[in-house]
Formats: structure tokens, sequence, C-alpha cells
């Protein structure tokens, strides 16, 4: 039996901002066209676009970390740009740079805040989703939050995700985008690749060591008779590899 999304407290940091999941006073609400027509106008929009996709979900995206195929399907008007962000939270590169080396918790906060626009409210939802990534899988999870009401209400079809919170009384600026706010790992994963690296005594008792070579050598120097032994049958392997070549070359003509 499926356990159901457990029920959390919505919260906000100031008391004077009201209904804050649904806040979308800094959404743009303008629609980006197909660029499939050819239209440089569209085709400008559409790379913005994507830009701007790549931004929410990577926050510096290279050029190994592009999806071209995603891209190209966005282009012509075959998926959506929910779709889009889909492809992108369940790319390899994601799912090595983030979801591998980080645990449920950390999750949670990076994707409902990349998808939904905010932070989640407090320890309640992060344990909800992290249920839902235990018991369903990462790609349950990312699939739950882009057909929720909340997701479908603030972006739709057709809105890249972003930031959502309000410009406060006594600020100038909201608050800082969550791409921003969370590394890829936090500081588990560091620590524990610091304890699997080696160690700096380890490298020096490596370099330091020369090669050890068997009593028998003569300054550095197989004895003669090994050298010779290896002489021959190196000689008796090339004769064998020339013979079966010349076989070979010698029924290809004939057949």
């Amino acid at each position: 039996m499926a356990i159901p999304l457990l029920q959390y407290p919505l919260s906000s940091q100031n008391g004077r901002v009201s209904n804050l999941a649904g806040d979308e006073s800094t959404v743009r609400s303008q629609l980006y066209p197909s660029a499939a027509a050819g239209d440089d106008t569209n085709r400008i929009a559409m790379d913005a676009l994507i830009e701007q996709a790549y931004l929410q979900v990577f926050f510096h995206a290279m050029r190994s970390d592009r999806e071209p195929f995603l891209e190209s399907q966005l282009r012509s008007g075959n998926i959506t740009v929910r779709d889009f962000i889909r492809g992108l939270l369940l790319s390899m590169r994601f799912k090595q740079g983030y979801y591998q080396c980080s645990s449920n918790y950390r999750m949670v906060d990076q994707v409902v805040g990349r998808v939904l626009g905010r932070p989640v409210h407090g320890d309640a939802e992060r344990r909800a989703w992290s249920i839902v990534i235990g018991e369903k899988g990462f790609t349950a999870f990312v699939d739950t939050l882009l057909d929720s009401t909340e997701y479908m209400h603030c972006f739709g079809y057709d809105l890249v995700p972003q930031q959502r919170s309000r410009v406060l009384p006594g600020r100038a600026l909201g608050e800082t985008p969550i791409y921003q706010q969370f590394p890829r790992y936090g500081a588990d994963w560091r620590n524990s690749l610091k304890d699997r690296a080696p160690s700096p005594n380890k490298m020096e008792l490596l370099v330091a060591s020369p090669p050890q070579t068997s009593a028998a050598w003569i300054n550095g120097q197989p004895p003669a008779w090994a050298l010779k032994a290896w002489l021959t049958l190196a000689a008796i392997g090339g004769f064998e590899l020339g013979r079966v070549l010349l076989t070979i070359a010698s029924e290809m003509l004939h057949t």
C-alpha cells in the first residue's frame, strides 16, 4: 500500500506575507512561441527560454551538459517547456551531479526550489517529499511536483519556473535565487570525498620508494639467458603472426 503524501503546514519568515505558495508577483506571464517557422524573433525568444531553463536547473550549464535532443523537440513544438524541465531534471547530468551526491532531504530542497520557485515549508515538507523519493523513486518525485496544482497554477506548460519571492518592505531585493542558495553537494559529500582521497603521506611514500627489482638482475638488467629466451619467443611470435596475416590475405585474394 502506497503511503500518501504527509500533510505539512505552510510557513513564512515574515508574518506580513500571506499566501507564500501562491505568490505570482515576480512570475512573467508571456508565452514563448515555437521557433519551427523560422522567424528570427521567435528563434531569439526560444534561445532565451532555453538558457533560462538551464540556468534554473543547473545554474551554469557547460556545453557537455546540454541536451540537444530536448532542445530540438522544444524548438519544433513537440514538447512543452514543462516537458523540457522534466527532461533536464531526469538527465544523466543532473542525476550524477546532484542526485547521486546528495541525501533525500537535500534533493527535496534542490528540486522544490528549482521546480516550484520557493523554499520548502520547513522540515515537515522536507520529510514528506523525502518519503516519496524513498518509496517511489526520484522520477516519481519529479513527476508529482510537475503535475501538482501549485506548479500548474504558477507556471503551466509554457513558463520556465523561477523565484516567486516578494520584495519585502525594507529590502531592496527579494531572496537569492534557489539555484544560488544550494550548491551541487553539501558538506557531508565533500567530507566523504576527502576521506576516500589518498592521503598526502601515502602519496609521498609512493613517490619516494623506488621500484624494486629482482635480486637476479645485475645493474638493473635481466640475466643473459632470460633476455635470449625473451628475444627468441618474440621472434617466433612475430613470424607466426606474419604467417597468419599472409594466409588470410591469400585466401581473400583467391575468393
